[in-house]
């Protein structure tokens, strides 16, 4: 027992101080694309826009596996987590001990959350980043890496009723969430792989709004 409170003991005052501690942002005089990370008070997305020169991601993420089908989305959020945690738990009441048991030990499937928006609007819960087309283009890569992928090269859309409302998708996802890979842990590595400003590491979204903050 008391190593087990020593363990969280640790676990969470790194998790906090290693939050406050940001990377260096990379600078540029370009910067002419919009992103923006976005949190629904627990997990962090990464918003791109659907379309530019760089890339078209509705041919990836097609607007017809969302229910909605809103064509007119100009915005894209990517969200990665636990399998578990996204098809099974719609609300925290419906956690089950052996989904957060998987999820802590690394021992369950990842999935891609997707969800399409018109638009988003600043504030506390959103804030948007300004990069250029070589650090969208890392931003790219890092995405579509974080898929796995049919023999076609195209993400695996996973067919359920858990979807969160008329805009968003599920996609099979590369690796496994565990306690020092986090839903926030790839949001903040995405921010790195774009040369942003950025948590040393965090497993909470507090850290990443944390260095955005105004």
């Amino acid at each position: 027992m008391l190593g087990v409170l020593l363990f969280t003991g640790i676990y969470l005052l790194s998790a906090y101080t290693l939050s406050r501690m940001s990377t260096s942002r990379e600078e540029v005089n370009d910067a002419d694309i919009t992103i923006y990370i976005l949190t629904n008070g627990v997990h962090t997305d990464l918003v791109v826009p659907v379309r530019n020169t760089q890339i078209d991601w509705s041919t990836r993420i097609p607007f017809h596996y969302t229910a909605g089908n809103d064509t007119t989305a100009t915005l894209l959020a990517f969200g990665w987590g636990d399998k578990g945690f996204y098809l099974e738990t719609p609300t925290w009441n419906d956690l089950k001990a052996s989904t957060a048991f998987k999820a802590a030990f690394n021992l369950s499937a990842s999935a891609i959350h997707a969800t399409y928006y018109r638009s988003l609007a600043e504030s506390e819960s959103c804030r948007a980043i300004l990069i250029n087309k070589a650090q969208y283009a890392r931003l790219i890569a890092y995405i579509n890496n974080s898929f796995r992928t049919g023999p076609d090269g195209m993400p695996v859309n996973i067919v359920t009723h858990a979807n969160y409302d008329n805009n968003d998708a599920f996609y099979e996802g590369r690796g496994s969430y565990n306690l020092f890979h986090t839903c926030n842990t790839w949001a903040n590595n995405g921010l790195k792989s774009c040369g942003q400003k950025a948590c040393r590491w965090t497993i909470f979204d507090t850290g990443i709004f944390y260095q955005y903050r105004r």
